[in-house]
């Protein structure tokens, strides 16, 4: 059995969009019976919420549709350039960082955006992070991340075949 491809989602403190994309991802992909298929985790470029839990304005608006989950945030490390396979920033601030991170350690994972998957037209390159804003923000963000990542695993899978 081949090992699993291993996917880093990464956001600016690990409590708001990167820990949505770990769990969706693994939902999805666990929905579609790729169980062992692949091995997701998150991370955060910033100190500022290590070992607190996910926000839960956006367990919220994922539990209004089906998905539950919880987990603890820790902080990008250079190990995790070995590790992964692909690692997606949440947006350019954060791309940014990894890009600075991976100057300095040697690292076959491919880097990027997870909305360079978004299949919508027209849209900005970042996940928006709602964390100051109200409920239809972290909707709206659920709804972005759910999309660009239905169309990773797509992208994924393809590549495997």
């Amino acid at each position: 059995m081949p090992k699993p491809k291993r996917v880093l989602f990464v956001c600016m403190g690990n409590i708001v969009r990167s820990p949505l994309a770990e769990h969706l991802f693994r939902k999805m992909a666990a929905e579609r019976g790729l169980d062992g298929s692949f091995e997701a985790d998150s991370a955060g470029t910033s100190i500022y919420h290590i070992g607190q839990h996910p926000d839960p304005r956006m367990r919220e608006a994922a539990a209004k549709r089906g998905l539950s989950y919880d987990g603890v945030a820790r902080h990008l490390e250079p190990e995790d350039l070995d590790h992964f396979d692909l690692i997606l920033a949440m947006d350019r601030f954060n791309l940014m960082h990894i890009l600075e991170l991976a100057e300095q350690y040697v690292t076959q994972a491919e880097i990027g955006l997870l909305r360079d998957f978004d299949p919508q037209p027209g849209h900005e390159p970042d996940v928006p992070d709602p964390f100051y804003g109200g409920t239809a923000g972290f909707d709206a963000t659920y709804d972005i991340v759910s999309r660009s990542l239905e169309a990773l695993l797509d992208s994924l899978m393809q590549a495997e075949a």
